[in-house]
């Protein structure tokens, strides 16, 4: 048995397992923000744009409604079966900016990531050869003869 615990602790404390856990706990908290940003900003901006359509309210109710029920919270309040495509929409939408906002920090990475390579690149090698004053060849840089023509350096 202990073998088995041993490998699942070995498995867990794998720097991938935590930058996993990382990224969960991260992206759990951030989709609040898309929700804030989908529902106190795209959502109203696109009710005034429809003039007035509410999408969280848009429901096809499954049953007869009860006298009075208008909203998708009334009905469900009633215990009526509705299809919520409002809220579906809701989510589409959620999803949509969720995946540019991604899409966007990602290319960034990207740009910066390629940005420090090249520089890296570009940052020439130490030379490791010097040419001999003599016949110009190449040679080691701690020579102190040159294996060519026998010359002192």
């Amino acid at each position: 048995m202990k073998g088995f615990f041993g490998e699942f602790k070995k498995f867990i404390m794998r720097g991938n397992v935590i930058d996993l856990a990382v990224g969960v706990i991260i992206g759990g908290a951030f989709q609040t923000i898309v929700n804030s940003l989908v529902n106190d900003v795209i959502m109203p901006l696109i009710s005034l744009a429809t003039k007035g359509v509410d999408f969280a309210n848009k429901f096809i109710a499954l049953a007869d409604l009860p006298e009075g029920v208008e909203t998708l919270a009334q009905a469900q309040e009633a215990g009526v079966a509705v299809i919520a495509y409002g809220n579906f929409i809701n989510a589409i939408l959620n999803f949509i900016i969720m995946a540019f906002v991604i899409f966007c920090l990602v290319k960034t990475i990207n740009k910066v990531s390629e940005k420090a390579s090249k520089k890296e690149e570009e940052a020439p090698a130490a030379p490791t050869t010097k040419e001999c004053p003599y016949c110009k060849s190449e040679v080691a840089l701690e020579a102190t003869r040159c294996p060519h023509c026998t010359s002192e350096l």
